[in-house]
């Protein structure tokens, strides 16, 4: 009886993940290998004819090449700002899990309150525009890794709960120092919550909208989420073009998550038994 309500739970399970996430991505695929007029129906239907590779070349073309600008533009985002989360976030949870001190509770605090409070863009704007770094990619890039930095630094905390103190007594006693100490044994052994925060995080940058459109206008700054504009507005929409573009940018974040699915859920669940 256990086994027959189990099989029925996995088949329920497999059936809601067709419906939620392999029809709409299979839609989007025959939408984007259609025709203009085939496409304007937005059914789910096969294509009256195939014009994959036709609709391909027109996005990769269109405006100068405005797509493939922004697929440069949103990996330097995406590289840079999690390679800034990590390193930061590590170091961060590393100081809280390990010293505790005063600040521990206001440390604490304002970590939870990076992922309670939404960000304010206007004041976020005139802080950007007195520093000189509103429109420029090194001030989205600070934005990107300021708003993501709460999430990475409880994960990190949670994972250097697990690592025993006996690694840090011992490396000191060698004479490592502050930097040697982290760097050296702490940081290699932080390698399963580091594969999480970059695949999750990667995914979250490179398909940020509203980040892009606030602190990065403009069509030399665009992003891969903002092409999105040339393909449909008031007066025209090009479904089957806008599909395409969709396509592009769905493929990275979903080829990450199926190589690295194993070692998010490993990231994810590695500091709950301690902590």
């Amino acid at each position: 009886m256990r086994r027959t309500g189990s099989w029925a739970v996995g088949i329920t399970a497999i059936l809601v993940s067709v419906v939620v996430f392999i029809v709409p991505f299979a839609f989007i695929f025959l939408t984007a290998a259609k025709d203009a007029s085939d496409a304007s129906r937005l059914q789910f239907s096969w294509p009256q004819e195939w014009t994959f590779v036709e609709n391909l070349t027109e996005v990769l073309t269109t405006r100068d090449g405005i797509v493939v600008r922004a697929f440069v533009n949103s990996t330097i985002l995406t590289v840079v700002s999690v390679v800034v989360m990590v390193i930061l976030a590590a170091m961060v949870g590393y100081l809280v899990q390990r010293r505790r001190s005063r600040l521990n509770p206001v440390i604490n605090f304002f970590v939870l309150a990076g992922l309670i409070v939404p960000p304010a863009v206007v004041p976020t704007i005139w802080v950007l525009q007195q520093t000189g770094l509103f429109k420029t990619m090194p001030g989205l890039i600070l934005i990107e890794a300021t708003f993501g930095l709460s999430f990475c630094i409880l994960l990190f905390r949670a994972f250097v709960a697990t690592i025993p103190r006996e690694l840090d007594e011992a490396a000191i006693i060698d004479g490592a120092g502050p930097l040697r100490l982290f760097f050296a044994v702490i940081l290699p052994l932080l390698r399963p919550v580091i594969i999480t925060v970059v695949v999750v995080q990667a995914v979250a940058v490179f398909n940020d909208f509203t980040n892009p459109l606030y602190f990065l206008p403009g069509d030399e700054n665009a992003t891969v989420q903002l092409t999105l504009y040339n393909f449909q507005s008031q007066m025209v929409s090009q479904f089957n073009l806008l599909f395409m573009d969709i396509l592009l940018i769905t493929v990275p974040p979903l080829v990450m998550y199926i190589f690295f699915n194993r070692q998010i859920v490993a990231g994810m669940t590695s500091g709950a038994v301690k902590g």
